[in-house]
């Protein structure tokens, strides 16, 4: 954000003590700082930064000193690192609006940097990582850019939160709001590349919106341009382009934008999701500007924004190539696109998908046939143990109904592939029917359901058997007709693979039961349930030791004693995971194999409780919850990604009785796509 300040030459409108909370944040000085002697009501010296702000909100009222005493009793019996302020936060005794409340109205109290860790916007890793990067160009870019670069903060997020640090105003400009007269008076190209926008005058000054306030040579040269003092405010670069080009627009001036044409720009991101193994990509508009986002390996990670007009034209390309209606803004849309890459040899399958919202049509693209590799049973992350009886009571069986469970991108495609692939031979006949057809399989007759021209799945299905299929895949099972099918091909001698929507495998046989499927039809014809889910996979090149918090613990039933002999993993972010921690996704597998006392407990109607629990027992049955932590001790994945994909249906039982039951090490598999 340009050069260095130095209190030789501040801008006119900053103090010394601005100028020194706006250097970047040093952890070695910060360390070394000790707290004001004005600290009070139990805030102590070795928390520097927290205490200083816990002061500050025992002042303005935000917090009464029986809450400081009550989090600094916290604080020493914790054993994770954490600040005052981050125990009050925890005891939901302060929130993110007073801590920026009291760091706006006291801008010397802390550098950037500190307040973002202490509002735990980043991490100090975060922080730590970015302040090296900045030294290695020898300043040449600042924390809040580097982190920005980096997709730890979004360009947004990032002028909000500097704006409380500096006491600046933080506007969305647009040409409605500014005043022309004063953009007459600039150069525009400047303007543009500089990120400066004259926004209006009074008495006092011109008020001018800054990408970057500190540069010294930008709000000079404004000034000399305006010929009035400066009144700076923060704004987006992106908005004040966006503003800029809106004024090109309205006089008639040639656009000189740095911004690719709309087609160029597609075809730059669709390469880019498509070389990054990205699943959906969404251009969502918001106030002034449009903001891509990725989904990788299950998550949203931010990739860029851009001036709105190129949303705009973003969105409108993307409507001709999926043959929706140009002119239609009101409604929601969808349509298909084969977007061909001819340098690549190849064409991607993208569902579009335009939907209505007040600042403009969100669009979000779905790429249905990314280039996949069908993973072969042994390399989906099943457990050794589990993966041997799957096979043998499961799949090596003649006949019966497998299942695989749970929520829409949990895998179970992949899976499904997997369990067909291990079957097909050329002694056997296998059908599918399937809405659509995502993986094509040498030797086997597959169906993509088409109901444009009638080829319904209730009508694929009343056809499939009369195809002498020794074994029948059907994409999902939709309803009791899909059931029905299901379970009567299975009574008539055949094998039969499915898919389900469940949250875990005891739910799907009462969900069965709900779709008044007889108990002792199911008993018999179902022959294994395997629930799963996806989890991401701790990137190995920044892979480092930690320990879970004691909130943690305490939602997994467990002790921090419990766990304290076992070295759990988590990402500091780096390059090459997008600074996530995170890179790939590993399979997540409940297999249930019903025993006869699963079976009877089914013909008894008995209820999920007791299904389970005999499953857990007799059936040797290892839940989610707890093949997720068997990850997570052997570094494949973190707890915070346990805790947040897998149900927690029972309380895990202890660690090493679980490792006990799955006979070995679940650690790794192969990347699911």
């Amino acid at each position: 954000m340009g050069p260095e300040l130095s209190s030789e030459n501040p801008p006119p409108w900053m103090s010394i003590a601005m100028l020194n909370a706006a250097q970047d944040f040093n952890p070695a000085q910060a360390s070394a700082r000790a707290a004001s002697p004005d600290d009070a009501q139990g805030v102590v010296s070795e928390d520097v930064v927290g205490a200083r702000l816990v002061a500050l909100l025992l002042a303005a009222g935000s917090v009464t000193p029986s809450q400081v005493k009550l989090a600094r009793r916290m604080l020493d019996k914790l054993e994770d690192t954490v600040s005052l302020l981050g125990v009050l936060r925890r005891m939901e005794a302060v929130d993110e609006a007073a801590i920026r409340a009291v760091v706006r109205a006291n801008p010397n109290v802390v550098r950037f940097g500190e307040f973002l860790v202490e509002l735990g916007v980043v991490s100090q890793d975060d922080v730590n990582t970015a302040l090296n990067m900045s030294a290695r160009q020898s300043g040449k870019q600042r924390l809040g850019e580097i982190l920005v670069a980096n997709r730890v903060l979004s360009e947004h997020r990032l002028f909000e939160l500097l704006g409380d640090q500096l006491g600046l105003q933080v506007v969305e400009p647009n040409l409605d709001t500014v005043d022309r007269s004063l953009l007459e008076r600039v150069n525009i190209n400047w303007c543009h590349d500089s990120g400066v926008l004259p926004v209006r005058t009074d008495n006092d000054g011109a008020y001018v919106a800054f990408a970057d306030p500190l540069d010294q040579d930008v709000v000079k040269l404004a000034s000399n341009m305006l010929g009035r003092p400066i009144l700076p405010m923060l704004a987006p670069r992106t908005a004040i382009r966006e503003t800029l080009g809106a004024f090109r627009r309205a006089v008639h001036m040639p656009l000189a934008s740095r911004e690719s044409g709309s087609v160029e720009a597609l075809d730059r991101i669709v390469r880019e999701a498509l070389d990054e193994g990205v699943s959906d990509v969404h251009i969502e508009p918001l106030r002034g500007r449009s903001r891509i986002r990725f989904r990788i390996d299950g998550a949203m990670v931010e990739h860029e924004e851009v001036e709105q007009t190129l949303g705009q034209a973003l969105v409108s390309r993307i409507k001709v190539l999926a043959g929706a209606d140009i002119a239609e803004r009101r409604r929601h849309q969808g349509g298909r696109i084969e977007y061909k890459l001819k340098d690549r040899g190849c064409t991607i399958d993208i569902r579009a998908s335009f939907y209505v919202t007040i600042h403009g049509e969100k669009t979000v693209l779905r790429l249905l046939n990314r280039p996949t590799e069908l993973l072969a049973i042994d390399r989906i992350g099943l457990r050794s143990e589990a993966l041997e009886r799957f096979q043998c009571d499961a799949l090596d069986v003649p006949t019966g109904v497998v299942i695989v469970t749970g929520p829409t991108g949990s895998g179970k495609t992949t899976t499904l592939y997997s369990c067909v692939d291990y079957l097909n031979s050329p002694d056997v006949s296998i059908v599918t029917a399937e809405d659509p057809v995502e993986y094509v399989i040498e030797g086997i007759s597959q169906c993509s359901i088409n109901d444009k021209i009638a080829l319904t799945f209730d009508e694929t299905l009343r056809h499939i058997v009369r195809q002498d299929p020794d074994i029948i895949v059907l994409g999902e099972i939709r309803d009791k007709f899909s059931a029905d099918t299901a379970i009567q091909a299975a009574l008539t001698g055949h094998k039969v693979l499915t898919t389900f929507h469940t949250e875990d495998s005891v739910g799907s046989l009462l969900r069965l039961m709900n779709m008044d499927i007889e108990p002792f039809m199911i008993s018999s014809t179902v022959v294994a349930v395997v629930a799963q889910r996806l989890l991401r996979k701790v990137c190995p090149d920044c892979a480092e030791p930690y320990a879970p918090t004691p909130r943690d613990c305490h939602y997994l039933g467990y002790s921090l004693s419990d766990l304290r002999h076992i070295t759990f993993k988590k990402g500091r972010g780096c390059p090459h995971c997008r600074n996530t921690g995170y890179r790939g996704r590993i399979g997540v597998y409940e297999v249930l194999v019903p025993d006869e006392q699963v079976k009877d407990a089914i013909l008894r109607r008995r209820t999920t409780h007791e299904i389970r629990s005999l499953s857990m027992g007799s059936a040797g049955l290892v839940t989610l919850l707890e093949e997720g932590l068997l990850k997570a001790a052997d570094g494949v994945t973190t707890v915070p990604e346990v805790i947040r994909h897998l149900p927690r249906v029972t309380p895990p039982r202890p660690l090493d009785e679980v490792r006990r039951l799955a006979a070995q090490s679940l650690a790794g598999g192969d990347r699911m796509p």
